[in-house]
């Protein structure tokens, strides 16, 4: 059931002046940094550990004393202090929902008023709103994406349709039949979409009422959205977020970089440094979300972008950051989600006739393609038709991506020392 709610603070906030914004941003970091640290045992542990009092912190200008907290550091927490990692600071019978992410990581459903109104002036700033029908293809099934969307949507006063991913001629006839005015998914899958409701025989800008698609998750999606727009009539957004934090940042009407949402802190630093960078740069995303649910502070998230210091056309005071540059490290984002090699390693144990294997992310056309290769100790007795089946099911529950295809090579093809992902994306 959907209340009418007064006009939200934060329509205040995205106009408030920069020096404004950060003694506002200060003020909350420190009732932050206090109340995680009493509240979050392993937010207390790593204070401690690092030798910071809470009372160490004054505002943003001091997070580059704190430690960070990465997602390795994550699942560990997770394992060794269950069942929530000592990182939430409600007990998990008060949560509505938890969700499983690779790791496993356990994320908790976001329950502080202060987060969804975060999200609902976010996706109003995309350009979505009251009337509009949208159909949401994010995952509702243990990631947090779908449920997420969907929520801070219908707050908004959006209807939506609950498609997830997948069934792609049933979410041509939805679109059609429903007079559809918005999408919310990856780049990719809104391409499947497309080109299905053109093998049908659809002419998508005649025949549907698409307006707005916020596709993103996947890198390279510049060209493709060009062709949304100028093709087929659609204007484009892109948001930014992790399955930890949520969205953290949102393209507005300009569409020059990404604002940072209200609440949420950003820091872009170098990777081999720690040390902030400065505009034109490109830095590892750290961010530290104003959240008493779930407090990350200074969570590094692994991707790579860089600072717009120059005000924005639009009105809105929030410093901006590029679109996402990359990523940092062995993870690979993939089709919205990202492959680590701690997926792959428990998976890949169960076939004691591997000898070596690879995971190969390509983009042949408008869609990420996942090949595993695959380098056999014999094949003497094996049956590869049946093994790469096996293959192909066991590694794409471990990764949450269909796997495309299983292949195998001959011995010397992938080296000794290796990546177990690689990244041969061109764009």
């Amino acid at each position: 059931m959907r209340t009418k709610k007064a006009a939200s603070s934060f329509e205040v906030l995205e106009k408030m002046s920069r020096e404004e914004r950060r003694k506002y941003l200060d003020e909350r970091l420190k009732w932050l940094v206090a109340y995680a640290y009493e509240k979050a045992p392993a937010t207390r542990a790593r204070f401690d550990k690092a030798g910071i009092k809470p009372s160490a912190v004054s505002g943003i200008k001091d997070l580059e004393n704190l430690p960070l907290l990465r997602k390795d550091e994550l699942v560990d927490l997770y394992k060794n202090n269950p069942p929530l990692g000592g990182l939430v600071t409600v007990p998990i019978g008060d949560l509505e929902r938890v969700y499983v992410s690779p790791g496993p990581i356990y994320d908790p459903h976001h329950q502080s008023e202060g987060f969804w109104q975060r999200l609902v002036s976010l996706v109003k700033s995309l350009g979505f709103g009251k009337g509009d029908v949208v159909i949401n293809t994010w995952s509702y099934h243990l990631v947090p994406a779908g449920h997420m969307v969907d929520e801070a949507m219908r707050r908004a006063g959006i209807t939506v349709i609950p498609m997830g991913v997948g069934n792609t001629e049933l979410q041509v006839q939805v679109m059609h039949q429903l007079k559809v005015t918005g999408f919310f998914g990856t780049t990719g899958f809104f391409m499947n979409i497309i080109n299905k409701a053109e093998e049908m025989g659809f002419d998508v800008r005649k025949d549907f009422n698409l307006k707005l698609a916020c596709i993103g998750g996947e890198m390279g999606g510049g060209q493709i959205r060009k062709l949304v727009e100028e093709k087929y009539g659609i204007a484009t957004r892109d948001a930014y977020g992790t399955a930890d934090v949520g969205f953290m940042a949102y393209e507005c009407s300009e569409r020059n970089g990404m604002h940072i949402a209200e609440e949420v802190i950003v820091e872009i630093i170098s990777y081999e440094t720690g040390k902030p960078v400065g505009p034109g740069e490109v830095g590892e995303v750290v961010v530290t979300p104003i959240d008493e649910i779930y407090p990350l502070i200074r969570f590094a998230t692994g991707d790579l972008a860089g600072w717009i210091e120059e005000p924005c056309p639009c009105g809105r005071s929030a410093l901006r950051i590029t679109r996402l540059l990359g990523r940092v490290g062995d993870a690979v984002r993939t089709r919205g989600m990202f492959i680590h090699p701690r997926q792959l390693e428990p998976a890949m144990v169960k076939f004691p006739q591997v000898a070596q294997y690879q995971a190969v992310v390509t983009r042949p056309g408008h869609r990420d393609e996942l090949t595993l290769k695959v380098e056999l100790k014999g094949e003497e007795g094996v049956d590869k038709e049946k093994l790469a089946q096996e293959l192909n099911k066991v590694v794409s529950d471990a990764v949450r991506i269909k796997v495309d295809r299983v292949e195998f090579v001959a011995k010397g093809v992938i080296p000794e020392l290796h990546k177990l992902i690689v990244d041969e994306r061109v764009y």
